[in-house]
């Protein structure tokens, strides 16, 4: 009991410390310092729930692709999804390793020319690995459309180095 009444004076003789002494640096409330008020001359254009992009030593600028067209294409499916089609394709690459595949449209603004939309299967085939065998070196790449975008759309077609596939409606 003797021990708990002391403990208890301590305790309560350090905390009244604290609100007597309020700029020591004892003071937790003090740890942190006072809240400012900042000024921002451009608060209109400034959204503080978006986050600022930083310079950082982790971050790499943008490289230009190095990709090369596949070799060949195996499959085309046009796979009709809620909202739209996923236009999946597969291919074989020269190599092994193909990394960092890519269908990019050779139409401009990804829209129709004479209702035939347009993809280059591309891939990273970085040299020196074998050629091995076909299924070691198969690529799948895949990219959603929307139903409005489709609507002017008859022909897809994706090209690969030797090999040209398309789907009609």
């Amino acid at each position: 009991m003797k021990k708990t009444i002391g403990l208890l004076l301590v305790v309560t003789l350090t905390l009244s410390a604290c609100g007597r002494v309020r700029d020591s640096a004892i003071n937790p409330f003090n740890w942190f310092g006072r809240a400012e008020t900042v000024e921002t001359t451009e608060a209109a254009e400034v959204n503080p729930l978006i986050p600022q992009e930083r310079e950082s030593i982790l971050r790499r600028p943008e490289a230009e692709y190095a990709g090369t067209l596949v070799a060949e294409l195996t499959t085309l499916r046009i796979e009709r999804v809620a909202g739209g089609a996923i236009i999946r394709v597969k291919g074989i690459a020269s190599t092994q390793g193909a990394f960092d595949v890519r269908m990019e449209p050779e139409n401009e603004d990804q829209e129709p020319v004479k209702g035939v939309l347009t993809y280059t299967l591309l891939a990273v085939q970085p040299p020196g690995f074998r050629q091995g065998p076909a299924q070691s070196r198969e690529i799948t790449a895949a990219v959603f459309r929307t139903d409005q975008e489709l609507a002017n759309v008859r022909t897809i077609r994706v090209v690969g180095a030797n090999k040209t596939l398309q789907s009609r409606r």
